[in-house]
């Protein structure tokens, strides 16, 4: 616990210096979305919530992806209300169930006939298991994720410039992808202390922007782009699950340094919707720019092993 609330301390110190003596960036685009479709996932609160009011601002029919419908129903009454755009759906997604997954692609897909955008925003810092048997971590952050942009890979095809947005972080540079665990256990990392269910979040981080890697490779040829984000240091529910002795740490660190929604949404906006980014394909994005990552977050065959094995595990080979 003493290490993750160091990282924590020092993460969010580099933030506070960041914002206090330079000018955090923001998405510039001007672009309207009359007649696009975006699908949000996690819309319901933090940076979905500030993306998805975005996106409905300008326009477009956004479908907020969530779990929870109450919570969700809340947010699209907040976003109708201050947007006036009451194209503002709820469907339901668990990525914690790949069976969810599926049965919310084929909903998708029967009542939808085009997708522009698929930003790829849930995610969570917390220990346990899926549905499925896998770490919560690999499982809802990369593997619910990786499902659900190959389920619905054509229909962005369709539409013609579509382009998918994964966030991942900062924390990817700790991650390591142990591929004996994932056949052992079906998890990047787990135990009982805080710092090894913080580890597995760095290194589904790293899957996120290895997926979005190798995605861009596969995308080749084709109109639809991809990119993965790091949002900032943001104060959103991600740490929800954590136990409340560990929140009684992170919460005041939280609320003292870390960036809020709106500020965290932009780099994400930026990759939604910023013109002659497409050559940039794959690439990772932190604080509205393209940002060059290590050896191990562009590692073509590590990239490569990780997408067959989440075909694998999703039934897609």
């Amino acid at each position: 616990m003493l290490l993750l609330l160091l990282a924590v301390l020092l993460v969010g110190g580099y933030f506070l210096f960041y914002v206090t003596f330079i000018k955090l960036p923001r998405c510039k685009s001007s672009a309207k979305l009359h007649g696009k479709t975006a699908i949000v996932t996690g819309a319901n609160t933090g940076i979905g919530k500030t993306t998805a009011l975005d996106l409905a601002r300008r326009g477009a029919r956004v479908i907020m992806a969530c779990r929870d419908r109450r919570r969700a129903e809340a947010a699209i009454q907040d976003i109708v209300q201050e947007t006036g755009n009451n194209q503002v759906i709820f469907m339901q997604l668990d990525l914690a169930s790949l069976k969810s997954v599926r049965s919310f692609a084929e909903n998708f897909l029967r009542s939808e006939t085009r997708l522009d955008l698929l930003i790829n925003n849930a995610g969570l810092v917390a220990d346990g298991r899926t549905e499925d048997g896998f770490g919560i971590q690999f499982g809802v952050n990369h593997l619910g994720h990786f499902l659900l942009t190959c389920l619905l890979l054509e229909r962005l095809k369709e539409a013609g410039g579509g382009r998918v947005v994964t966030l991942s972080s900062m924390a990817h540079r700790w991650g390591h992808v142990d591929f004996e665990a994932l056949a052992a256990n079906k998890h990047l990392g787990t135990g009982r202390y805080s710092w090894q269910f913080f580890a597995a979040y760095c290194s589904s981080k790293l899957c996120n922007v290895l997926f979005t890697h190798e995605l861009a490779k596969r995308l080749k040829g084709t109109n639809v782009t991809c990119y993965s984000v790091h949002p900032g240091v943001v104060r959103t529910q991600l740490s929800r699950h954590v136990s409340l002795w560990q929140k009684v740490f992170i919460e005041p660190i939280a609320q003292l340094l870390f960036l809020d929604p709106q500020a965290g949404a932009q780099t994400t906006l930026h990759c939604c919707l910023q013109e002659g980014i497409e050559p940039l394909s794959g690439r990772y994005f932190s604080c509205c720019a393209v940002e060059e990552v290590g050896a191990r977050a562009r590692d073509d065959t590590v990239a490569r092993k990780l997408w067959e094995v989440s075909e694998m595990y999703c039934g897609l080979s």
